[in-house]
């Protein structure tokens, strides 16, 4: 009986993790279907006379493909620098679109240039570590020396965090990938590889 209990707990918790990224997805979609379809299913209704389920989400990724279009080409680059100037002279539109930019910013660029490589630092004692994201290096202009930085994501959302400033010396070399690396902070831990490589000095 005890191990048909074990193994029923067992099973069920890996039922559960399996059903995490199922739930998610269908939250997501859930929230386009009421909040973009939904609605624009309902107007055309009102306005023609018939339902076309689905017409709202690719309408909102049509709208989407032509944003991406102006803001790839001369004259909508300028127009968007022209809603900037407007934006930047409006305080509380000011700091929301420059946050919004920066993020969009760090978005656009390729994964191998956000994160470079997963990483470990020594964090609140010796010898207990954290895992942290590469993100480039910074000289010290009194000394020459190269230092890195580090972005130290929150477990279990990488969305948050902080950065730190160590040396090369002070960072040690897992052997995780960065996929790795975000995969063992998003799940707390609980995936990560089976071994840490280079902990020791």
């Amino acid at each position: 009986m005890k191990n048909f209990m074990a193994h029923l707990k067992i099973y069920i918790f890996r039922g559960i993790l399996a059903s995490i990224p199922i739930a998610l997805s269908y939250f997501v979609l859930r929230f386009f279907y009421i909040v973009i379809d939904k609605r624009v299913v309902n107007l055309i209704e009102q306005q023609f006379g018939f339902r076309i389920p689905g017409i709202g989400i690719v309408i909102f990724l049509v709208i989407l493909y032509f944003l991406g279009f102006l803001a790839s080409n001369f004259l909508g680059r300028q127009l968007l620098s022209f809603v900037e100037h407007i934006a930047n002279r409006i305080p509380i539109i000011n700091s929301t679109y420059q946050i919004g930019k920066q993020l969009s910013s760090t978005f656009a660029l390729p994964e191998k240039e956000i994160f470079k490589k997963a990483v470990l630092i020594a964090h609140f004692r010796k010898d207990v570590w954290t895992i942290g994201f590469v993100t480039g290096t910074i000289v010290d202009g009194s000394t020459g020396e190269k230092l890195i930085k580090v972005f130290v994501p929150t477990v279990p959302n990488p969305t948050s965090g902080f950065l730190a400033i160590v040396k090369e010396s002070e960072v040690r070399d897992p052997g995780w990938t960065v996929e790795e690396g975000m995969k063992a902070v998003i799940s707390a831990g609980i995936i990560s590889p089976p071994q840490i490589n280079n902990l020791k000095a």
